[in-house]
């Protein structure tokens, strides 16, 4: 039986999933499996994942698409190891990742699960040492020490400092709490790391740069957002913390996440449901100017809402996820 199984969710990337794949083959610590699973890929995926003989690779190619999180649970229903970690098909991980990650989990039996930081890589798999400083101190990683982490609750729901796809687990800890939710499907990552914190596992953070999240052109739209925001709302609803500023923060990223899907919603017509989330989201936050936009334009032609949204966006100024993702 495998040590670690290494799970790499894909669809329609077989542009990107070489990378990724033999990021996996490249490890200094070899004991693993990798399951592919793929989610009815139309593009070359199958062939590419032809080229490999290595016994310790399994396929799992879907009947039909069934989502992100359904297609991820077939890996994790499917792994045979005691360590597990899922990171997506246009990521990539450094050499040493598995054996600093293994070691953290072989040496500390209290941890359920070490994270690490990671590079941002571009379209072009160039690391980008500047945006992956940046990237770490927007979400708090610099602030971390190494060690395990004592207010996890905090670090996963507020700050969102971790990442899954940097993250080895044990599997036991994983399967305790029914690994990916249907429900969250395009917010899985967060939901995961929120529901372990509650569920009060160890966490240990290791800072050194041991995986490539990849920024790249197509990965938001408004179709993606409009999935992503309600399963986000989904998440964050159906938590309960008992302690009192981290509930009241919590009731807060609710009200905003309402506001901004009723703002999406609006955009793409589905305008009763959300001048009802605004509305909602006004009695926590009262009247913003981006809600007071959303409900002055739900009475404009649908043809316009988007242009009106959209000139909105542009004055605020690309951060540099943008500005990666764009090539500039």
């Amino acid at each position: 039986m495998p040590k670690v199984s290494i799970c790499i969710p894909t669809y329609n990337r077989a542009h990107y999933l070489e990378y990724a794949v033999n990021s996996v083959l490249k490890q200094t610590y070899q004991d693993f499996e990798l399951i592919i699973c793929d989610d009815a890929s139309s593009d070359s995926t199958p062939t590419m994942i032809s080229q490999w003989s290595d016994p310790r690779i399994r396929y799992i190619r879907q009947p039909e698409n069934l989502g992100r999180s359904k297609n991820m649970r077939s890996g994790f229903a499917a792994a045979q190891g005691e360590y597990f970690l899922k990171f997506d098909d246009d990521d990539a991980l450094t050499p040493d990742f598995l054996a600093k990650t293994v070691t953290i989990l072989d040496n500390y039996p209290q941890v359920d699960f070490v994270c690490t930081n990671h590079w941002i890589i571009n379209a072009q798999s160039e690391k980008l040492e500047e945006v992956s400083k940046q990237n770490s101190t927007r979400w708090k990683k610099d602030r971390l020490a190494e060690g395990i982490i004592p207010d996890l609750l905090w670090q996963t729901f507020e700050y969102q400092s971790l990442q899954v796809g940097s993250t080895l687990f044990r599997q036991d800890s994983l399967a305790s709490i029914d690994y990916m939710r249907p429900e969250a499907d395009g917010c899985e990552d967060f939901d995961l790391l929120v529901r372990l914190a509650i569920a009060q596992k160890q966490g240990y953070f290791l800072p050194e740069f041991l995986m490539e999240y990849r920024f790249h052109g197509g990965q938001t739209s408004l179709r993606q957002n409009l999935h992503f925001l309600k399963a986000k709302l989904f998440s964050v609803e159906s938590y309960r913390f008992t302690l009192k500023d981290l509930e009241e923060r919590r009731i807060t990223k609710v009200a905003q996440i309402q506001e901004d899907l009723g703002l999406r919603l609006i955009e793409n017509g589905e305008t009763d449901q959300g001048k009802k989330l605004l509305q909602k989201s006004m009695e926590v936050l009262g009247k913003s100017p981006r809600s007071v936009l959303g409900l002055f334009l739900a009475y404009f032609p649908l043809s316009w809402r988007s242009i009106v949204l959209e000139q909105f966006r542009r004055l605020k100024s690309k951060d540099y996820t943008e500005q990666v993702r764009q090539g500039n």
